[in-house]
């Protein structure tokens, strides 16, 4: 089926406002933020150490997110969204009020109260952020929601950055800076008026009050969830480590080993910066519009492949009689392996980010989902100060060059993320099967929204190929229980995929009466818990391409869990690479175009096994 593109959801009311006064609030914290920092380097006349009091501006900037995280959590539950929303973006205006006659009128103590207010303001704003798309969008808008939101907050990184730059080459800057940092969150309260109503999801829930003791409790909720969710916190927040040290080394690395100047910075930022817009968009399309959690190992590999790309060629531009700019560096082919691994970071750190925020929206309880994404924000915010103690020792004391700094962050990146994949399997095992449905097989969809959101089902399937089973569990956004032939539940490889996804082997009661007696009993298991089981009832692999007779187990399993019964079908899989059919050739057999087909539920009562196999008939069609 044709879907409407992510696109879309900017001409909605219930995603547009929100998504303009989220950048907009991204883009006003880098434009002031950056404005200050080039103020202390190259305008203020403070007769100390510049770089000192820029790392302060960076400590004000993330220390409210260790005291203020838990609190907005709290409020994020307890309070409607969009009324807490319209009053975060009121306290902007006032917070650059402050900043601004900070600028105007010389006082480095305005500039350095706004720019822990603007931090306090962000760590109050993250959680709402976050926990208000899951009740905006629908599940399936939910990736492309995600990547919208972090190419805009990206994009308007960068664009801060950018203007700051420009606001402070003016001889006059100061009304200039105060002027727009006003305007900005002028206008951001103004959008956020727009936003629909976000009804509290714990209105009842009782504020802690006491900042430490409620960090503590509310990181522990965060990690104490199912493991995908908390190791997608851990995941997400080594992103922002890593991201944070390629950042912060940019500029220096621009000057030594690029040998470029401020445009030059320019370029990288830029480059990063769409890469990470370009990835989080192109999630959508890669992970067929539902929780693709497949992509997080793809992306992880992307990360280390063109970190290690980034180190090998760092070196090989020569120095010039002068600093080169844009320009000369795009001329130069050797930079051009440089570039590309930049944007390449960004477009795989993309992959790896959206799926992560996604997953954890989608798998964490409504009640408890602005703490958890709070959990979230205050563990990135100790990742990232920790990139900064570890840049040191390495830079330092260990003597390394950025280019080796870089070499290790990548070799970082496979250890944290095999923990994380080895943890939690179903990354791996997503993975996998998104590989295998992107890679070997062509795989269109239709009318899979015949399957329940929720609730118990009996899902029955023509059997093809070996790999059924992994193409319809990519498909289908529910997770979905098979049974199949324990000796293909055996199978090297497919085997981590098929307990990972906690698939039922069976037997014949003659070949093996245990495994047979086990495989109800967990049907019957997984059905009363209200999951997907998925059958193919012919109990093997067809041999001609043709349905074969459905055998007498489904009513089995319907006498003991009556459940709806929805037939669906494979079209175009016979004689593809694992399907039994000799006569077609190795290169026919790649790249097959397959659609997987559901129908109409039918209640338990109609059930028999000729009249569901007439339906799957009539479902696959002519297409073997």
């Amino acid at each position: 089926m044709s879907h409407p593109s992510q696109f879309a959801l900017l001409k909605k009311r219930r995603f547009l406002p929100f998504f303009v006064t989220q950048s907009l609030g991204a883009f006003n914290d880098n434009l002031f933020k950056q404005s200050l920092i080039l103020a202390i380097l190259y305008k203020l006349s403070l007769g100390g150490d510049g770089s000192l009091l820029v790392n302060v501006c960076a400590l004000l900037f993330i220390l409210p997110f260790f005291l203020f995280s838990a609190l907005a959590g709290q409020f994020g539950e307890k309070y409607a969204k969009d009324a807490l929303i319209r009053l975060i973006k009121l306290a902007e205006v006032l917070i650059m009020a402050i900043g601004a006659a900070g600028f105007l009128y010389n006082q480095l103590w305005m500039m350095l109260l706004a720019l822990f207010a603007m931090g306090t303001h962000s760590a109050l704003f993250g959680p709402v952020k976050y926990s208000i798309l899951p009740q905006a969008l629908r599940e399936e808008e939910l990736v492309g929601g995600n990547g919208l939101v972090e190419m805009g907050t990206f994009l308007a990184i960068l664009a801060g950055t950018i203007g700051a730059g420009v606001m402070m080459s003016v001889h006059d800057y100061a009304p200039v800076v105060a002027t727009a940092v006003v305007a900005v969150a002028v206008l951001g309260y103004l959008a956020s008026r727009a936003i629909p109503r976000a009804a509290a999801s714990t209105p009842e829930l009782q504020l802690q009050w006491n900042i430490f003791s409620q960090t503590w409790a509310t990181l522990r909720m965060g990690l104490n969830q199912t493991p995908a969710v908390s190791r997608s916190i851990v995941g997400n927040s080594w992103f922002w480590f890593v991201g944070a040290i390629y950042l912060t080394q940019i500029p220096a690395y621009a000057q030594e080993w690029m040998h470029g100047d401020e445009t030059v910075v320019t370029l990288i930022l830029t480059l990063f910066s769409v890469g990470i817009a370009i990835g989080s968009l192109l999630c959508e399309r890669l992970s067929g519009r539902k929780v693709e959690i497949g992509l997080v190992p793809f992306g992880s590999f992307g990360l280390t492949l063109f970190g290690l790309l980034w180190w090998w060629h760092s070196g090989d531009i020569p120095a010039g009689v002068v600093a080169y700019d844009w320009l000369a560096l795009l001329g130069m082919s050797k930079a051009w392996w440089i570039l590309l691994s930049i944007l390449g970071l960004g477009v795989f750190g993309g992959f790896y980010i959206v799926p992560l925020y996604a997953l954890i929206q989608s798998r964490t309880p409504e009640h408890q989902r602005a703490r958890v994404i709070a959990a979230n924000n205050i563990l990135n915010a100790l990742f990232m100060v920790v990139s900064a103690i570890v840049t040191i020792l390495l830079l330092s004391l260990a003597k390394l060059t950025i280019p080796q700094l870089f070499l290790v962050v990548s070799l970082l990146n496979i250890a944290v993320n095999t923990y994380i994949f080895r943890i939690v399997p179903e990354f791996s095992m997503r993975f996998m099967i998104w590989l295998l449905s992107h890679s070997m097989y062509r795989v269109e969809h239709r009318d899979l929204e015949k399957i329940p959101d929720e609730g118990a089902a009996l899902l029955v399937c023509n059997h093809v190929s070996f790999v059924d089973a992994l193409l319809i569990g990519g498909a289908v956004r529910r997770p979905i229980r098979f049974v199949m032939y324990y000796k293909i539940y055996r199978l090297p490889v497919l085997n981590f995929i098929f307990r990972t996804a906690g698939t039922i082997p069976i037997a014949g009661r003659s070949e093996d009466p245990v495994i047979y007696e086990q495989a109800f009993e967990r049907i019957a298991a997984y059905l009363a818990d209200g999951e997907l089981v998925c059958i193919f009832p012919e109990g093997k692999l067809t041999t001609d391409g043709e349905i074969d007779e459905f055998k007498g187990g489904l009513m089995r399993i319907l006498e003991r869990t009556p459940v709806p019964v929805i037939p669906m079908a494979l079209q175009g899989l016979w004689g593809s690479f694992f399907s039994r059919d000799p006569a077609k050739g190795w290169f026919h057999r790649l790249w097959s175009r397959v659609t997987l087909v559901a129908g109409s539920a039918l209640p338990v009562e109609a059930v028999e096994p000729a009249l569901l196999r007439e339906r799957v008939s009539k479902l696959r069609g002519a297409a073997r």
